[in-house]
């Protein structure tokens, strides 16, 4: 085996990062400190839409289907979206450890397979750990990513950011969220790959890496 795709290899490793933040995820999640309900009159004129559990559990295949597409296309960003990620939750832990919030959620009605998968994720999904939205800032951060990969085709890129756009919706559409849970997912997104992407940190040079490969299309 080559020593390039021992790299690829090693640069797998950065996934494991994602089972121990769920582990501390799942902590916060059962238990909780006294929660509070920070949602605003604009919350209450958001509709419960069952349709939108869609994109919400599509969530988790878009995370991870991106995060392979950067790993296959360009190393240094694939790591550099990783360390966005995890600073980014730990942020959000923190802010779960002290400011433990709760979103009031809708009684499910029907037994369609809509509402069916909604049970599912409210039952195994405490409604805690609310801001800021994990949904919203991950999603956002693979979004940003792409911005990174130049002469990328309109449909590729019009299809990443409709379905980001959709799950960072549904996760006020299902009432998993309020609406300022989605604006601190957002900001913290936002910061977090400002340090990432735009200040140079000589951890990433990585010397495989060309530079002019860091914005080949994907």
């Amino acid at each position: 085996m080559s020593k390039k795709a021992l790299f690829k290899l090693f640069d797998l490793s950065g996934l494991l990062i994602f089972p121990i933040l769920s582990l501390l995820y799942t902590w916060l999640n059962t238990h909780p400190s006294e929660a509070v309900n920070i949602s605003m009159p604009i919350d209450d004129k958001i509709p419960f839409l069952s349709v939108f559990i869609v994109p919400y559990i599509i969530w988790y295949a878009f995370i991870f289907g991106y995060l392979f597409i950067f790993w296959h296309k360009n190393s240094a960003l694939y790591w550099k979206t990783i360390w966005s990620i995890a600073l980014g939750e730990i942020i959000c832990f923190a802010i779960y450890y002290f400011f433990q919030t709760t979103v009031p959620r809708p009684s499910v009605e029907g037994k369609g397979m809509l509402s069916a998968l909604v049970t599912l994720i409210y039952s195994n999904d405490e409604p805690f750990n609310c801001f800021p939205s994990i949904h919203v800032l991950t999603t956002s951060l693979i979004m940003m990513t792409s911005f990174h990969f130049k002469k990328t085709g309109a449909f590729r890129k019009w299809t990443i950011h409709t379905i980001g756009a959709l799950i960072i919706l549904s996760t006020l559409f299902v009432k998993q969220h309020v609406f300022l849970d989605l604006v601190g997912g957002l900001l913290i997104a936002a910061g977090v790959h400002a340090i990432f992407f735009k200040v140079t940190l000589p951890s990433f040079k990585v010397e495989r890496e060309k530079s002019k490969q860091d914005y080949q299309a994907f």
